[in-house]
């Protein structure tokens, strides 16, 4: 992390003092944990990797890694205080967890887990998210948790007649640290529509679900069964001394911090690039990619499949165009040429193949010189594709090289992003700044100068732009311990945490434009060939 080694000098003032904040997000290959001095700067950092598994028809990861996994990660950033600053971790000043937005955990009573955790991934509830838009004449995707409650509801699932409480994956670990049942307005409105002009739940489309399960014979509210919504800035409960012991077994951690409202990694990413404002916007690029755009206007359309209506940290209207597929089938064809490097006695380690491969493509047709790859490893919705394959084909006279294969590669990652913005273009909605963050940005210029050009608009990465999500959420509980009155989260953020951060910007070149066009026609053209194969008409 880049902020580490030149920590703020009264970081152990700091840590002794229990004047940091805490923040730690759940990530879909890695579960991250940093620590903030008083001056917002990370100065700790804690990793547990993990993956998700297909089990059941169902992207999930197991229960036990739930717990299992927070603990690694915080262990290991207690381990990084303690060899760092030669000082145990015992106090914080304020702690927040975010996670994957979306997916489904419902619980009866007792707060048990009745299924296990559908991640958002999946793409088993395009029955009920078709029926749920037309319903509230309001885009529901498909991965929302709306639509996989009402799935079950559709299917005759055994458990929905046992549900008292559902919530997203952050939510589950807030509660199990505070004992509260809630969640951040952003994180909410990735579990049934938001009313921005209340930032709650929206009444009138809670009474139009309740009316139609009522006609299926369910006896539910749904508002009795979502989390209470909270927006930056409020408290939303405090550690409590059985959630210290859950996250430090060890029992070193005191209880008794406040907690932020527990996000989204889509407000995380909005935090982590100073995006929360009218007319900004961020990609944030993993396993997924999505890009987030703050509105000054409701869209004409609110039923387009291509764009999601979700909110800012506080409330306020955004339009995201989430892709469930970025850069898991690089990863496959990068770890595919290292296994060839090593077989011909010249072994890589993965950050210097991830840069050679990435530099590479520099020198490609700016069209990738006619091949084209669908990365779909899932299903991917704003393509219309439901289970996924990736695909690489080439045109005849294709141009096969390296540089050409791994230009490809990265076109491919923001494919599916591009043609889900086209929507956004033809709405009108005006960008002022649009900054990315993830591990693809990390070769300077590759990948950052070809999303400028899949986007057409300038973007910008920051200095921070490593740190991610789990430091949004830092910030997040610095905000509600240090804000100022009346201030805004934008103001905080613009005044307190990104006054003199560098940051580089990479203009749309009109060549790059224009081949990402040319070959975004093929991506779609191709994309027919998945929709056969999925025995289903482009």
């Amino acid at each position: 992390m880049r902020t580490v080694e030149k920590a703020c000098p009264d970081a152990v003032r700091d840590i002794e003092g229990g004047t940091t904040t805490l923040g730690i997000e759940y990530g879909s290959t890695r579960i991250k944990a940093v620590l903030d001095d008083a001056g917002d700067r990370p100065i700790a950092v804690g990793i547990f990797d993990w993956e998700n598994s297909f089990e059941g028809g169902y992207w999930t990861y197991p229960q036990e890694q739930l717990v299992a996994g927070i603990q690694a990660a915080y262990a290991a950033l207690k381990d990084d205080v303690k060899a760092r600053y030669g000082v145990t971790l015992r106090r914080l000043g304020a702690l927040g967890v975010s996670a994957m937005m979306h997916g489904y955990l419902p619980f009866d009573v007792e707060g048990r887990l009745l299924v296990p955790f559908r991640t958002w991934r999946n793409t088993t509830t395009t029955a009920a998210a078709r029926e749920l838009t037309e319903l509230l004449r309001f885009h529901v995707p498909e991965r929302w948790s709306i639509s996989h409650l009402y799935q079950a509801v559709l299917d005759g699932e055994e458990h929905v007649a046992r549900i008292a409480s559902f919530t997203t994956l952050a939510g589950y670990a807030h509660r199990l640290l505070t004992g509260e049942s809630c969640l951040s307005v952003g994180d909410a409105s990735g579990m049934f529509p938001i009313d921005s002009t209340t930032r709650d739940y929206d009444r009138a489309m809670l009474d139009l679900v309740d009316a139609r399960l009522a006609e299926r014979g369910v006896s539910l509210r749904v508002e009795d069964l979502l989390p209470r919504v909270k927006v930056a800035g409020e408290c939303a409960g405090h550690l409590t001394p059985e959630g210290a012991r859950l996250l430090d077994p060890a029992g070193d951690l005191e209880p008794g911090c406040p907690l932020c409202p527990p996000e989204g990694d889509a407000g995380t990413g909005m935090i982590a690039t100073n995006s929360v404002a009218p007319r900004t916007g961020n990609v944030s690029a993993g396993t997924s990619v999505f890009s987030m755009v703050v509105l000054e206007r409701p869209l004409r359309d609110a039923t387009s499949p291509l764009v999601d209506l979700v909110t800012t940290p506080v409330g306020d209207a955004v339009a995201m165009v989430h892709c469930n597929n970025c850069t898991s089938d690089i990863n496959a064809w990068v770890g595919l040429l290292m296994e060839f490097a090593e077989l011909m006695g010249v072994p890589v380690d993965a950050p210097e193949a991830f840069s050679r491969l990435f530099g590479v493509a520099l020198a490609g047709d700016k069209d990738a010189g006619g091949l084209v790859s669908l990365p779909f490893v899932s299903g991917e919705t704003v393509m219309g594709v439901q289970t996924g394959r990736p695909l690489l084909v080439r045109e005849q006279a294709a141009r096969l090289s390296l540089a050409n294969f791994m230009r490809m590669n990265v076109m491919s990652a923001f494919g599916a992003l591009a043609a889900g913005n086209e929507a956004l273009r033809a709405e009108g909605v005006k960008i002022d700044k649009l900054y990315a963050h993830g591990g693809i940005f990390k070769t300077p210029g590759v990948a950052q100068g070809i999303l400028a050009a899949a986007l057409e608009a300038p973007v910008t990465v920051m200095d921070t732009a490593g740190e991610g999500g789990a430091w949004g959420q830092a910030v997040a509980a610095s905000y509600m311990l240090n804000r100022g009155e009346h201030e805004t989260l934008a103001e905080f953020l613009s005044r307190r945490v990104f006054s003199g951060v560098g940051s580089s910007t990479v203009e749309p070149d009109a060549a790059d434009v224009e081949g990402f066009r040319s070959y975004l026609a093929r991506f779609k053209a191709a994309n027919r060939a998945e929709l056969t194969l999925e025995g289903r008409q482009g």
